[in-house]
């Protein structure tokens, strides 16, 4: 028996979003499934983001000025891109490679393979959310672009130009005078809006929860705090996964570590180029007056997502390592940062406040394929800040590589062997 071609079970280390979608597809063509987590089911940067699936994302971040606005922010703190003063060859390493790519043809060029993979996850979220009855507040209203000024409708314009012409992403402009009447909860006086339709919005803890209660009642078992503690090897496979619960024999071994996979890259045997992008969010109790609309400001770099049951505000990009903290002027930024567009109170009560760690490649484009010294291992790992976006095409895409079927898209854009 080929063991790539044709496996009976895999295990799948990390539960995140896109843990939980290759989950579900290698459970859907019959492999024995076993999820591991260094903590609890989608606990970390899978838990509180804004909950945006936005196929309108296919600009990647390596546009020309990036890397200037990068080395600005080490002298800025308060700034929303921040690379925090640090001593990290990888760090650098990592910005001189993303520097290279700052330019209008290398980012059109990774714009192509990276809206493939986001149109084909929207396709794959349409079917799952009807077929497995996923109660979590998914609203397919669009994604909102709000700006407060003249001068950011006119550099906002340049940029939905540039979408529309390059992608053949379409969206409706809304005047400033007609905001409120689209949504009561943006203030007068605003420049005006783009509103991309075919974005949609969820509330992610409860996509990632009931997903994955999905997932148990078909046979996956997932197993929490089990962390990883090496990788045994015998001539080119993986022959089990060692833990502090226990040593795991698979078939088959999918890493979906997010921006952890960077420090397995020795005994992957495999360069992973992640970087840690830390987000924040602070969710608080649901105002009067609240927005209807899932919605960013461009200007203040911040986004807004409404639940059923809470408020929230995310944003932010810190390379700052493996920070853990919270530091309270970044969620006073966050309410701040979305005061002058909203009618609603930014004050309230938190409900919570939360960080995560985004698994930042270079050229923006996930990592998803065969590992390239051992043919029984896959990555799928750094989805950038598309990770809820990107996953079920992941998901769908190691299912197809691992059980030798065809693909549903061209996988060599997002192979791990382009570092190489």
């Amino acid at each position: 028996m080929n063991a790539i071609q044709s496996p009976k079970s895999v295990t799948i280390v990390g539960s995140g979003i896109v843990g939980i979608a290759c989950a579900h597809y290698l459970a859907e063509a019959g492999l024995d499934v076993t999820v591991i987590d260094r903590g609890s089911v989608a606990g970390e940067c899978s838990h509180a983001n804004c909950g945006y699936i936005c196929p309108s994302h296919a600009l990647p971040l390596t546009e020309p000025g990036a890397f200037s606005v990068a080395l600005k922010s080490v002298f800025n703190p308060r700034s929303p891109f921040r690379v925090k003063p640090q001593v990290s060859p990888a760090l650098w390493k990592w910005m001189m490679q993303f520097a290279k790519r700052c330019t209008h043809r290398q980012m059109l060029a990774a714009g192509k393979p990276l809206q493939a993979i986001l149109e084909a996850s929207m396709s794959e979220y349409l079917s799952l959310i009807e077929r497995l009855k996923l109660d979590c507040e998914w609203k397919e209203e669009g994604l909102l672009y709000v700006l407060q000024t003249e001068r950011g409708m006119e550099s906002f314009a340049k940029t939905d130009r540039l979408v529309s012409e390059e992608f053949g992403i379409r969206a409706t402009r809304i005047d400033g005078n007609n905001l409120p009447k689209f949504d009561p909860g943006l203030k007068d006086g605003l420049a005006g809006a783009f509103l991309y339709p075919n974005d949609t919005s969820v509330r992610p803890d409860k996509l990632n929860s009931q997903w994955a209660t999905n997932l148990k009642e078909r046979g996956v078992r997932f197993i929490e705090n089990c962390e990883l503690k090496s990788v045994r090897k015998e001539a080119g496979r993986i022959v089990a996964i060692e833990t502090n619960q226990g040593d795991f024999a698979s078939d088959h071994f999918v890493f979906a570590m997010g921006a952890w996979s960077t420090k397995w890259e020795s005994a992957l045997q495999c360069s992973v180029p992640v970087q840690p992008g830390k987000g924040y969010s602070v969710t608080i109790e649901k105002p009067e007056h609240s927005p209807s609309h899932a919605i960013l400001f461009p200007e203040h770099k911040v986004g807004v997502s409404p639940f059923d049951d809470g408020l929230r505000f995310g944003s932010m990009m810190e390379f700052a390592g493996y920070d853990t903290s919270i530091p309270k002027h970044r969620i006073q930024q966050l309410r701040d940062s979305a005061r002058p567009y909203l009618v609603a109170s930014v004050d309230g009560p938190a409900q919570s406040q939360w960080y995560g760690w985004r698994p930042m490649t270079w050229d923006s484009l996930p990592i998803i394929g065969s590992l390239p010294e051992l043919k029984n291992g896959m990555l799928a790992t750094g989805h950038n800040m598309l990770g809820l976006s990107l996953a079920p095409a992941t998901g769908r895409l190691v299912a197809e590589m691992v059980t030798g079927q065809t693909t549903h898209l061209d996988p060599t854009p997002y192979s791990p062997s382009r570092f190489e």
